[in-house]
């Protein structure tokens, strides 16, 4: 997942995110009720919902609407039951993708899915059938230039499990999911500041697409991140452009 395109990918994906600010902000208030209905309203106690909140403040929600929401899944305002559903299954060449959505109509959710993998040439696969060829980690990367060493000393000292320098220069830090708030804070307190800081799904492998390949790999992702269900895509494809 180090190769040359690391940068290229992420950049590429937070112009995607720019241009959706709308869907960002739904994505993050789903998140934000699911994490409170399941471990509470309390930050300190709660770390999916710190987590949450984050990503809402890098998005530019406003505190009110996270706190109106936090209030609606903790059931001091009456709000919508969301359900996490992830499916499974592979795109162009044999790439493998993984989608998490959070629904409060699973019928409707697993058609919208079903139709964008076949739409563009790939298919739904059972549960389990790629989810193997992830690591559920916390992942955080860094922009060409950044610092490598003070980055590695850092990170190793706060309990980071590796630290990755691609061949763009980006450099890659990967926690165990408990550990990420607690590399990202160590960093953050260092002057390190991650371009990009999630807790995600990390390809073991991955396979290069390119030309037509990619091109239908691109649309069959866009179709699948843009439907109403969706909060997150993983997969293990390297696109060129």
């Amino acid at each position: 997942m180090a190769g040359h395109s690391k940068w290229a990918n992420i950049q590429h994906r937070k112009g995607r995110q720019d241009e959706k600010r709308g869907k960002v902000w739904t994505r993050v208030i789903r998140e934000i009720m699911v994490a409170a209905r399941l471990g509470g309203g309390d930050l300190s106690a709660n770390p999916r919902l710190r987590l949450a909140v984050e990503k809402a403040k890098a998005a530019n929600l406003p505190i009110d609407t996270v706190k109106r929401n936090i209030d609606k899944a903790t059931g001091n305002l009456e709000g919508v039951h969301y359900e996490e559903i992830r499916y499974e299954g592979y795109g162009i060449g044999g790439a493998a993708i993984i989608v998490d959505t959070m629904t409060d109509n699973k019928v409707r959710t697993v058609a919208d899915v079903r139709h964008a993998f076949s739409k563009y040439g790939g298919s739904m696969g059972t549960a389990g059938s790629v989810a193997f060829q992830f690591k559920h980690c916390g992942q955080m990367i860094f922009a060409p230039g950044t610092n490598e060493d003070k980055l590695m000393e850092v990170a190793l000292e706060a309990g980071a499990e590796d630290v990755i320098t691609g061949d763009d220069g980006a450099i890659e830090v990967l926690t165990a999911y408990p550990d990420f708030e607690a590399v990202k804070n160590a960093l953050e307190a260092a002057g390190l500041k991650p371009e990009v800081a999630e807790v995600t799904m990390r390809p073991e492998n991955t396979i290069a697409l390119s030309g037509e390949d990619a091109a239908k790999m691109q649309k069959l992702l866009d179709m699948i991140e843009d439907l109403d269900d969706v909060q997150e895509v993983y997969h293990n494809a390297e696109i060129s452009e």
